[in-house]
């Protein structure tokens, strides 16, 4: 039995991917960021199982990071800072967390054996599309202190491979959505305020384009990415090659809800003009020649399953949908 360390196992793509790897017979021990009240974040929600070992801590404490990694055959590196917003407030914590501690998560897989690593990057290290679709050529443009972040902690991870044959592949998910997202993002903002029984939808830019992909396509990819040596060293998609508005999505999410809404535009929840990231569309060509993976989703399924979630009310209950959360 292959036993696997997440990192970030308590966040929503962390929690999901947790759920994947058991299900497919994983030994999984799950990185929890250490609180006073040992509540394990969306952990909570996975039903006890004897191949899953919750732990806590943080990695930005590199004695924690080479203490974990001990008898592990992979890594998957989730834990990071991710709200874009809250970067432009305090972004030294991000700089903390996701260089410093993605720094310390390759020197404790180096020291522990050169334990096989898959860093998560982001969609948003390409910055607006200089060209379409986006292939892993394209250039970096930290157009917010979060992007900025993140292309730090890619440099850190590939640099691990060019110097210590590290086996790294930096997976880069583009933009993911599902049950369990944080409200700050744009799906679960806009399913939440109509479930919740909001009249008028309180939304940022409609214009930008996204690539979205649901969650449960992505645990996959990290999968076949780990699986595949052909991938190490590499900075690999994961995208489903389509991009649809912000102005269409809200539109779908409506029909597949069947309710009308009325938009008004929040100054709050729009980004500095050269911090937006206009469009994005993501080329998975490389993914599917190394590795076979493709998404099994569309985005009406995966809205359907997604809106399903958040009509629960044991699982709007955890949301503050009326609460702008940065």
């Amino acid at each position: 039995m292959r036993k696997v360390l997440v990192t970030g196992a308590d966040g929503f793509i962390g929690s999901h991917l947790v759920e994947t790897l058991l299900y497919k017979g994983y030994a999984v021990k799950a990185l929890s960021q250490y609180n006073s009240f040992n509540y394990w974040g969306w952990l909570e929600d996975i039903p006890q199982n004897n191949n899953l070992e919750i732990v806590t801590g943080d990695i930005r404490d590199p004695y924690l990071c080479d203490e974990i990694v001990k008898d592990i055959d992979t890594i998957f590196h989730l834990a990071a800072l991710i709200a874009i917003p809250y970067s432009y407030i305090a972004p030294e914590s991000y700089y903390e967390t996701n260089v410093k501690g993605t720094l310390n998560i390759c020197k404790a897989a180096k020291n522990n054996g050169n334990i096989r690593t898959i860093v998560t990057s982001t969609s948003e290290v390409y910055g607006t599309a200089q060209y379409v679709p986006i292939d892993e050529k394209h250039p970096k443009q930290p157009q917010s202190p979060y992007s900025a972040s993140k292309i730090g902690a890619d440099a850190v991870a590939l640099s691990f491979f060019n110097s210590f044959n590290l086996p790294i592949t930096i997976a880069r998910p583009f933009n993911t959505y599902g049950p369990r997202q944080s409200a700050r993002a744009i799906i679960p903002t806009i399913i939440s305020q109509i479930v919740a029984g909001v009249e008028t939808i309180k939304l940022g830019d409609l214009t930008p384009t996204r690539d979205f992909n649901f969650v449960k396509d992505v645990c996959e990819g990290f999968l076949f990415i780990s699986n595949c040596d052909d991938t190490i060293g590499k900075e690999i998609n994961i995208a489903s090659n389509y991009e649809i508005s912000i102005g269409d999505t809200l539109n779908l999410i409506s029909n597949i809800m069947n309710k009308k809404v009325k938009i008004i535009t929040d100054e709050v929840r729009l980004r500095p003009k050269n911090s937006e990231v206009f469009r994005l569309w993501g080329d998975n060509s490389l993914i599917r020649k190394l590795t076979g993976w493709q998404p099994k989703h569309t985005i009406e399924e995966g809205l359907t399953e997604t809106i399903k979630w958040f009509t629960k009310p044991e699982n709007l209950a955890k949301y503050k949908a009326t609460i702008y959360n940065l």
